[in-house]
């Protein structure tokens, strides 16, 4: 079964009570059980990772390739803008990576010096951005592998 590897920068464990009017008042816990039902329809495993620390993320990094980890998406939080270590780490792995972001960081004024690593960003959807990121995961390594699996499920009737 694919794993995907969703991991969380920092303050990301305190949604739904960190600035609402910006990213909802979804918690983290709803967030998480969300995905994972997103992971059970498309049958793939989904391992998530919360920190703070852009140490943890590089060293959980490191140990998702050793546990055949075969895609990333992240939602870098504040490390956007510092984590250089972080972005040397997205370099070296051999993990596609997509970036995921609740808000539109270009309106924030904001800009990414990880998304250079990956193979697309989705910002401004809220917790939808988790879900197309998912997919887009999905999508990309199916397009790598060459073959069906890993395709997220078509949702409603089929034509």
């Amino acid at each position: 079964m694919t794993k995907i590897l969703l991991m969380q920068g920092p303050n990301m464990s305190y949604l739904g009570r960190r600035q609402p009017e910006l990213y909802g008042k979804t918690s983290a816990a709803e967030l998480d059980a969300m995905l994972r039902e997103h992971a059970r329809a498309n049958e793939y495993e989904l391992l998530i990772f919360y920190t703070h620390s852009e140490g943890e993320a590089i060293e959980r990094l490191y140990r998702a390739v050793d546990e055949g980890v075969r895609g990333l998406v992240m939602n870098p939080a504040a490390f956007l803008f510092a984590g250089y270590a972080l972005r040397d780490c997205l370099r070296a792995v051999p993990i596609p990576y997509v970036e995921v972001h609740m808000t539109n960081i270009e309106k924030r004024g904001l800009r990414s010096l990880l998304a250079e690593t990956g193979v697309g960003l989705i910002a401004g959807f809220g917790v939808q951005s988790y879900v197309l990121g998912l997919d887009a995961m999905l999508r990309h390594l199916r397009a790598q592998r060459g073959s069906r699996s890993g395709t997220p499920r078509k949702r409603g009737r089929r034509p």
